[in-house]
């Protein structure tokens, strides 16, 4: 009895001690990034790269508009509506229409995307050991966050629909088409959108705190998924001062697709992981 107290004790301190060392990492994020607030223009934009402007504001405000109507249109429902290939196929199909529509009105615009964005401030590689780093630091938060969710409202698993459509998908086609759009597409349409062009608006005309809060409780509510709304806030947080830290939306990108490739991993095989 005394020996399963004290190794309880330990795992609950050794737990405290991950979220106390995830909680520094992110706060010396926020401390840095405030420290640079001091010395214009040396984060996401620099002086000599066109910011966005009002045509820009004007189309954020449509798309969050789009966002919160399908947010309240899906909360409203009587019954959860199940995923199905169809569905995934329409959604890819949106969520490129709505980058290519944003990255033809930059182009209009002239505005430098590649400058904006930070595509070529940083290589593929070091986004990546970045994005792994910053995302383990994120770990402990999530869970966290899922644990308070799980604690408050109940047990109702926290798992986003296609997560459940990939265990229950019969063929080998379809796996791989949700594994794609889960890892690849995803990452690079919502990051695109909620990061780059969604955050970067608000943070150009409200502040980066403004901003990254309510960039975060939008990019949550936006998958429509209450069991889920915690975590992804904590995780819309966290993608959102790595891109404002790093300067690269290829940072959040890479971070996105590695979280998406872990939730596979470890809800659709949770047996697997556990050997």
């Amino acid at each position: 009895m005394f020996a399963g107290a004290f190794s309880s004790a330990v795992e609950n301190i050794f737990i405290a001690l991950l979220v106390l060392a995830a909680l520094a990492i992110y706060l010396t994020l926020i401390g840095q990034i405030s420290a640079r607030k001091s010395t214009p223009d040396v984060t996401i934009s620099s002086s000599s790269t066109r910011t966005f402007g009002l045509p820009e504001a004007l189309l954020a405000a449509a798309l969050i508009l789009f966002l919160l109507l399908n947010i309240v249109a899906s909360f409203g429902r009587s019954s959860p509506v199940h995923l199905n290939g169809r569905d995934l196929v329409a959604n890819f199909l949106l969520s490129l229409f709505v980058v290519f529509l944003i990255a033809t009105v930059l182009k209009l615009r002239g505005i430098d995307i590649d400058g904006l964005a930070g595509f070529s401030k940083t290589t593929l590689k070091r986004a990546i050991s970045t994005a792994i780093v910053l995302l383990l630091a994120a770990a402990p938060l999530i869970a966290v966050a899922e644990g308070l969710t799980q604690t408050f409202f109940g047990g109702e698993s926290s798992k986003q629909e296609i997560v459940d459509l990939f265990n229950n998908s019969g063929t080998i086609q379809e796996r791989v088409m949700i594994i794609v759009l889960a890892v690849v597409v995803a990452p690079i349409s919502e990051e695109f959108v909620f990061r780059f062009f969604i955050y970067g608006v608000l943070r150009r005309y409200a502040g980066v705190t403004v901003g990254l809060l309510f960039n975060s409780l939008l990019f949550a509510a936006a998958h429509t998924h209450l069991p889920s709304a915690a975590p992804l806030f904590v995780l819309g947080v966290c993608f959102t001062l790595a891109y404002e830290w790093s300067g690269s939306i290829l940072v959040s990108m890479a971070m996105h697709s590695l979280f998406n490739s872990a939730q596979l991993v470890f809800l659709a095989f949770p047996q697997t992981v556990q050997q």
